[in-house]
């Protein structure tokens, strides 16, 4: 009650009307035995924090979100996350019309755990690529994305929510490179999918617990355990130095991938932009809707922040991420 009453206090603010969240603390014993002669006893710890501060002070209702995760209390700063709630909400006060028009957007690690959940990761998932519904089913071993970017599936990251010892089929998990240095490497897949293809399974069999951790039921589904992209070694602060006519992007909502064998996707920006001009914020901009495509988003990352944070999205993938430049991303104003 402590710690989710601190999140709240330091969310508060003159002009912030409602504050909303949740903190999830999970504690599991985790048993699983199979006809292979396995047992396995895991026990572990999960928390989760989310803040929305809402705001009715200007001429539209804005809002700002903070967010930390992890498996221990070590790192979790219930105050960091009320405070960055405040904080994109505050500067999101009386946004400015935002033209239609191509900019280099700069994701920041929560719009970037979005993309990864709603729009990248499926890609990647031996069942899709292999029935040739995935983006990049005919690009194995070849170059998909900017050099400097690497994904990677991290099971044994030790504040990683998805961190495990064997997947939830009792096979031992590991470190998969999907992209590295640009060039699609591997993908990830259960049991069942592999076996219909002659393969071994590369231990991401999932039966994920609600909201975090894992659960008994009775079929798994392939997922990654923790995306993670490498950080660059360029600040978020010098990526805005170096934009001459781009947004920052705090958060997105309704994403989908609305053509997955093309890679086409849409979704939307509505608080926590911030408009850049000439290497400066130029103030808080209205809500747009962002359709583009993955292949050539990924081809035009310009920049990978050194900010990694841990996100998890509702009901979704956890993923350890810095910030994201691309460019030339089409909006369209709302």
């Amino acid at each position: 009650m402590d710690i989710a009453q601190n999140m709240i206090n330091s969310a508060n603010n003159d002009r912030v009307n409602t504050i909303t969240g949740s903190l999830d603390i999970v504690s599991e014993n985790f048993e699983i035995a199979n006809s292979n002669g396995l047992y396995l006893n895991d026990k572990a710890t999960y928390i989760s924090g989310i803040i929305n501060s809402e705001s009715e002070y200007g001429a539209l209702s804005v809002s700002g979100i903070g967010y930390t995760s992890g498996r221990t209390l070590a790192n979790f700063s219930a105050e960091q996350v009320g405070y960055d709630a405040k904080i994109m909400c505050v500067e999101s006060i009386n946004p400015q019309k935002i033209d239609s028009d191509k900019y280099s957007i700069i994701f920041e690690p929560y719009s970037v755990g979005e993309l990864l959940a709603f729009v990248v990761a499926a890609n990647f998932d031996f069942k899709t690529f292999s029935e040739k519904k995935s983006c990049f089913s005919n690009n194995f071993e070849e170059q998909i994305a900017a050099e400097q970017l690497s994904l990677i599936d991290d099971p044994h990251i030790p504040e990683g929510i998805g961190t495990k010892l064997v997947d939830d089929e009792g096979v031992e998990t590991q470190r998969r490179n999907l992209i590295e240095k640009g060039i699609f490497k591997n993908t990830f897949s259960d049991l069942f999918d592999s076996y219909k293809e002659g393969r071994q399974s590369s231990g991401n069999a999932s039966r994920s617990g609600s909201p975090m951790g894992r659960s008994s039921e009775p079929i798994p589904t392939s997922a990654p355990h923790n995306l993670k992209i490498n950080p660059g070694d360029i600040s978020q602060e010098d990526m805005i130095k170096d934009t001459k006519h781009g947004l920052l992007v705090g958060r997105l909502w309704y994403t989908y991938a609305v053509n997955p064998i093309k890679g086409d996707f849409s979704c939307t920006a509505r608080s926590g932009i911030r408009i850049i001009e000439n290497g400066k914020i130029k103030g808080p901009g209205s809500s747009v809707r962002i359709v583009h495509n993955l292949p050539t988003m990924l081809k035009n990352i310009s920049a990978i922040g050194n900010n990694q944070k841990n996100v998890i999205q509702w009901a979704s993938l956890p993923s350890i991420v810095p910030s994201i430049k691309a460019e030339n991303i089409m909006v369209n104003s709302i």
